[in-house]
């Protein structure tokens, strides 16, 4: 019996070890899996954030050839409209007027040029060209905008090389005032961008109205998802919201605009089930203006789903035994009591 005692406790060891050295392989195996998976969400959240901004800076240079192809068949070069809204389409065939716009410049281009034809010399009339300059003065100095074009316009018909320098710095004010006025008083984004870019041909913006006619293209464009895609919708008007709240087209303003579509993502992001992006819109929404009685529902199931409240620990009152004194009492005497 001793003698088989010795091989049976050697084995023992060497199974021990055997299985340490198995937990230790799973475990360091276990490890490296984890570290893999690990990396390789990281990988997959960095594409995903590089794909999401390709996805945004597209965006916005698809909207900018957009504004610029309108400007550009509003001065007939249809050929450069033809490009950029082919380019518009080539990205994103859905894009929100760019095949109907095609369609159009396709229609102006096969419009036949008709002939002009050369009116018979005549003699300058001087003193027409003078009346009507000194008339066009008046209507600058008066800040009316669009009678002082038409007279700076029939000035130049009189005779364009009449004070050349002094007309083309009258225009250049007329029309950057004007084209101000448009978007600031009227809320006409495009007759405001189009006057800008009629100025630019006599001098360059100054940065107030350079900011206002970038503010505009991007609340068109902002304008031009609504209802289509919220996403986007809150993107652009996150930026004129920013700096332009009171930019408006006649109807709503950019603060008006970024409230409304900050709700409404904020529902289509709470019916995916993501919670806390809701949340962070509804809450964007309530920092502008009041929401609606729907959305505020919705807020509060997206606030109790991202920030569960957590239950509050049951406090336990821990009794001490206290310790009890012995009492005395009188020992019991053989000797009766004296009367």
């Amino acid at each position: 019996m001793l003698g088989n005692t010795q091989p049976n406790q050697t084995i023992s060891k060497e199974n021990k070890k055997s299985g340490r050295g198995r937990r230790f392989l799973f475990n360091a195996l276990g490890l490296i899996i984890i570290l893999a998976l690990a990396g390789l969400g990281a990988y997959q959240s960095a594409i995903s954030t590089r794909k999401a901004n390709e996805k945004a800076l597209l965006s916005q240079q698809m909207g900018e050839q957009f504004q610029l192809a309108l400007v550009d068949m509003q001065f007939g070069k249809y050929e450069n409209a033809e490009q950029r809204l082919k380019f518009i389409i080539a990205h994103d065939s859905s894009f929100p007027g760019a095949q109907q716009k095609l369609t159009e410049v396709l229609v102006l281009m096969n419009v036949p040029t008709p002939t002009p034809t050369v009116p018979p010399t005549s003699t300058p009339d001087f003193s027409g060209a003078q009346d009507a300059f000194t008339q066009a003065q008046q209507l600058v100095n008066a800040q009316d905008w669009p009678r002082a074009i038409d007279a700076l316009d029939q000035l130049r018909k009189l005779d364009a090389s009449y004070q050349t320098s002094q007309v083309d710095g009258m225009y250049f004010f007329a029309l950057r005032n004007y084209g101000y006025n448009l978007i600031v008083q009227q809320g006409n984004l495009e007759g405001g961008i189009y006057q800008f870019t009629l100025a630019e041909r006599f001098g360059t913006l100054d940065n107030v109205a350079a900011g206002l006619r970038e503010g505009a293209r991007t609340y068109l464009l902002g304008a031009s998802f609504w209802e289509l895609d919220w996403e986007r919708t809150v993107f652009y008007f996150t930026q004129v919201y920013g700096g332009w709240p009171n930019l408006w087209d006649g109807t709503l303003t950019a603060a008006d605009r970024f409230r409304i579509a900050s709700m409404r993502y904020g529902d289509d992001l709470l019916k995916r089930k993501q919670y806390c992006d809701a949340y962070t819109q509804y809450d964007n929404a309530q920092k502008v203006g009041q929401l609606d009685e729907a959305t505020a529902g919705n807020f509060h199931e997206a606030s109790l789903e991202c920030f569960p409240p957590t239950a509050t620990p049951t406090a336990t009152l821990e009794v001490t035994p206290t310790e009890t004194l012995p009492v005395d009492t009188p020992t019991p005497s053989d000797t009766p009591p004296t009367p």
